[in-house]
C-alpha cells in the first residue's frame, strides 16, 4: 500500500472516530451514549493539554497521562499527529487541497514556501506557557526567597552580578554563557522575592483557545452538531441552543476557509499544539529527507507539501507534518523516510530568536496580573458569574479550564454555556451557567459535567455530595449560588397577580422558596350588595369581567367589627359573584352592604439556607424577559468569601 493512502485512511479513521466521540457525549440510554465511550481521549492525548496544567497547577490529571504516548511517538517518528491524527488538521488539508485544485504548478509551488511568519506559532506557544507559568516564575514553592530578607536578597543579587561580569570580561569563553544564566536566574529571583505571594501573580490556562483538539471540540460540540441535529433530533431531544455560537462558528469557519488562500493555514502559522509538535521533532529519530546532495530542482515534492518544509533544500524538520506527499511525487526516488541526516541539509529548531523567546514568555507571565489589574478574582468578583457545581475557585478553576466544552455538551438541560463578558477575557468561552436558555435549571440528580471534564476544573462528584446527604450532611449540599425575588417584577408582589410557580418548581427538600398568605383589594370603595339569591351576590356597580375572579383565588369579603371574613368566588358574571359557603358559618350580608373583592396572593421568599442556585425557579418563572426571581453566585461553595452578608 502506498503510503500517502495510509495516512489518507488514518485521516479519515480518526476524524470518524472524532466525530462519533463528538456525539457520544450525552446523555440518554442509547448504548452510544455515554456508555463508558472514551469521549475525552482526543484531549487527553493532546501534550500541549498535559503541559499546561502541569505549569498551571503543578499536578498532572491521571487522564492526560495519555499525552506521554504522543510525545513518546514524536521523538521516534516526528510530527506524526499533525497528519496521521489530528481531526482539525484533516479538515485543513481537505479544503486546502480542493483550494488547490485547478492551479498551475507554479502557482502551487509558492503557495508552499516556506515563509518567516510561520514563526508566529512559536510566539504563540510561549506567550500561552508564560500564561500558564506565571504563578510558577513569581511565586516562591518553599524555596530560598522565602527565608532570607528583602535586604540581604538585593545586596546577594548585586554581588553576583558584578563578579559575572568581571568574571566574563576576564574569561570570556563559557563564562559568556554561564553569566547570562546567572544573570537572568538572578533577575527571576529578584521578581520572586518583590512579588511572592501576590494575588495577581496566579497561572492562567489559556490553551484552550487556539489549541486544534479544544477548538474542533468546542465547534462540532456547540456549533455544527446542534445544527445538523436541529431538525432530526437524533442525539438530543430538544434543540441545543449556545449563547455565542456565532462567534465560535464564525472563528471555525475562517479557520478551515483561510486554507482556500494558503493550504493548512492554521497549521502553518498559529497552531500552538503544531508549535509543540516542531519543538519536539528535533530530537526525532526518524525524519523526512534526501538520499543524495543532488537534485534537478523539478520542485514536484514542493507542490503538495502540506508543511512548507522544503523538502527539495535544507528541509526544515520542526515544520514537516510527515504528509509524505513528497515520497510520493518525487519520480526519482531521493527523498526517503530515513534516521540518517539529509545530505542536502537539515533545519533542526524553530525559526524564533532568543529575544523573541524571551520577550514572549515574559508578556505571557506579564499578561495575567494586568489582566487581573480590574479586581475581578478579588474584591470586583461579578454576581453574575456562576460556575457548574462543582467547579474549583475561580483562581483554580482558570488554572485548569481549557474550554473544550465537554461540559456543556453533556449537560442534560442545556445550562451550561461559553461566556463571552461575563467571566472577562480571562474566562473567555469558559463555561457558565445560563438559566434562560435551555430545558430546565441544573438539574438535581445530575452530576454529568464533572466526570466528563478532562482536567478537573470541574471536579467529579457523587450524587451525595451534590446533595448533602449521607456522610456529606455536614457540609451540606453544593451550592452555585442563591435566588433572589425582584419584588418590582413578581406577580403577587408588585402586580397583584396569583402565582406559586418559583414554590411548586422548587427541587429541594424541605422548599428553598416558602410563601406567605396576603390578601389585596382590588377595587377601592368595593361594592354594595344589591340582591341575594341562594349563593349568587348580585353587586353594583357591576363591570366585571365575566370568570376574571373566578380562578379559585378570589374572595367577596366584609370587614367585621376587628376581624375580616370572607367567602371564595367559584363564579362571576359582570355584575353578580356566586360565592362558596364551605365551612363558613357567618352569614352573608344583606342588600345594601359594602364588600369588597380580595385576591388572596403567596408572596415567595427565599430561604437562603436551603436554596442551592440551581435556577430551576428563574427558568421556570412566567415573567418573561428579564425574570422576577433571579439566580446570583452569592452563598457559592466553590468561594466561602462570596458568601451574602447581611
Amino acid at each position: 500500500m502506498r503510503i500517502v493512502r495510509a495516512r489518507q485512511i488514518s485521516q479519515a479513521y480518526f476524524l470518524i472516530l472524532f466525530l462519533w466521540l463528538c456525539v457520544a457525549a450525552s446523555v440518554g440510554e442509547e448504548w452510544w451514549e455515554m456508555r463508558g465511550w472514551p469521549v475525552n481521549w482526543f484531549l487527553q492525548l493532546d501534550p500541549l493539554v498535559a503541559l499546561g496544567t502541569i505549569l498551571s497547577t503543578g499536578t498532572l490529571y491521571a487522564g492526560l497521562l495519555w499525552a506521554l504516548v504522543t510525545i513518546v511517538l514524536t521523538v521516534l517518528l516526528g510530527r506524526f499527529f499533525c497528519s496521521w491524527v489530528c481531526p482539525f488538521g484533516t479538515l485543513h488539508h481537505a479544503v486546502g487541497y480542493l483550494g488547490s485544485r485547478g492551479k498551475r504548478a507554479a502557482e502551487q509551488v509558492r503557495q508552499n514556501r516556506y515563509r518567516k511568519a510561520q514563526s508566529v506559532k512559536y510566539v504563540l506557544l510561549v506567550l500561552l506557557l508564560g500564561a500558564a507559568a506565571s504563578e510558577f516564575m513569581a511565586t516562591p514553592r518553599g524555596g530560598f526567597p522565602e527565608k532570607i530578607s528583602g535586604v540581604w536578597t538585593v545586596i546577594v543579587l548585586g554581588l553576583l552580578c558584578f563578579l559575572l561580569v568581571a568574571a566574563r570580561k576576564a574569561f570570556g569563553g563559557a563564562w559568556k554563557a554561564a553569566s547570562r544564566v546567572f544573570f537572568w536566574g538572578g533577575i527571576w529571583i529578584l521578581l520572586v522575592w518583590f512579588f511572592a505571594g501576590h494575588t495577581l501573580f496566579s497561572a492562567s490556562l489559556q490553551t484552550g483557545l487556539l489549541d486544534p483538539l479544544p477548538l474542533m471540540h468546542r465547534s462540532v460540540s456547540l456549533v455544527v452538531l446542534p445544527i445538523l441535529d436541529g431538525a432530526a433530533h437524533k442525539v438530543a431531544l430538544t434543540q441545543k441552543f449556545t449563547a455565542g455560537a456565532w462567534f465560535i462558528g464564525a472563528v471555525f469557519l475562517t479557520a478551515l476557509l483561510l486554507n482556500l488562500k494558503i493550504p493548512r493555514f492554521y497549521c502553518r502559522f498559529i497552531c500552538p499544539l503544531g508549535a509543540l509538535f516542531g519543538v519536539l521533532s528535533r530530537y526525532a529519530l526518524w525524519r523526512v529527507g534526501s538520499s543524495e546532495s543532488r537534485c534537478r530542482q523539478c520542485d514536484l515534492c514542493e507542490r503538495h507539501c502540506e508543511g512548507a518544509c522544503d523538502p527539495a533544500g535544507s528541509i526544515r524538520i520542526s515544520e514537516c507534518v510527515l504528509c509524505m506527499n513528497c515520497l510520493e511525487t518525487c519520480t526519482e526516488g531521493r527523498i526517503g523516510y530515513r534516521t540518517r541526516p539529509s545530505p542536502r541539509g537539515e533545519i533542526v529548531g524553530p525559526d524564533l530568536s532568543r529575544r523573541s523567546f524571551l520577550v514572549s514568555l515574559f508578556s505571557g507571565a506579564a499578561a495575567v496580573p494586568t489582566v487581573r489589574l480590574g479586581g475581578s478574582l478579588a474584591s470586583n468578583w461579578s454576581p453574575h458569574l456562576m460556575r457548574p457545581p462543582g467547579a474549583l475557585s475561580e483562581k483554580d478553576f482558570l488554572k485548569r479550564c481549557i474550554k473544550c466544552g465537554q461540559c456543556m455538551r453533556i449537560c442534560p438541560t442545556n445550562v451550561i454555556h461559553p461566556s463571552t463578558l461575563e467571566a472577562g477575557i480571562e474566562g473567555f468561552w469558559s463555561p457558565v451557567l445560563n438559566f434562560r436558555i435551555g430545558t430546565s435549571g441544573c438539574q438535581y440528580n445530575c452530576v454529568a459535567c464533572g466526570h466528563v471534564c478532562p482536567t478537573a476544573a470541574i471536579r467529579p462528584m457523587i450524587l451525595e455530595e451534590k446533595q448533602g446527604r449521607g456522610e456529606f450532611a455536614a457540609k451540606g449540599p453544593i451550592r452555585v449560588g442563591s435566588a433572589f425575588v425582584d419584588r418590582g417584577r413578581c406577580l403577587p408582589w408588585a402586580m397583584d397577580r396569583p402565582c406559586i410557580v418559583c414554590q411548586e418548581n422548587c427541587p429541594v427538600s424541605p422548599k428553598a422558596i416558602f410563601t406567605r398568605e396576603v390578601y389585596r383589594t382590588i377595587r377601592d370603595g368595593g361594592f354594595v350588595v344589591k340582591a341575594i339569591h341562594g349563593q349568587e351576590v348580585t353587586i353594583e356597580p357591576g363591570g366585571l369581567a365575566p370568570g376574571a375572579v373566578a380562578t379559585g383565588d378570589y374572595f367577596m369579603g366584609i370587614v367585621k367589627s376587628t376581624k375580616s371574613v370572607r367567602w371564595k368566588i367559584v363564579e362571576n358574571t359582570k355584575s353578580g359573584l356566586i360565592i362558596s359557603h364551605g365551612n363558613q358559618s357567618t352569614p352573608l350580608p344583606g342588600p345594601g352592604s359594602t364588600v369588597h373583592v380580595q385576591v388572596r396572593l403567596k408572596q415567595p421568599y427565599v430561604d437562603l439556607k436551603h436554596c442551592t442556585g440551581c435556577g430551576i425557579c428563574e427558568h421556570e418563572c412566567p415573567v418573561r424577559g428579564q425574570r422576577a426571581i433571579r439566580v446570583t453566585a452569592e452563598n457559592e461553595t466553590r468561594n466561602r468569601r462570596h458568601q451574602l452578608a447581611l
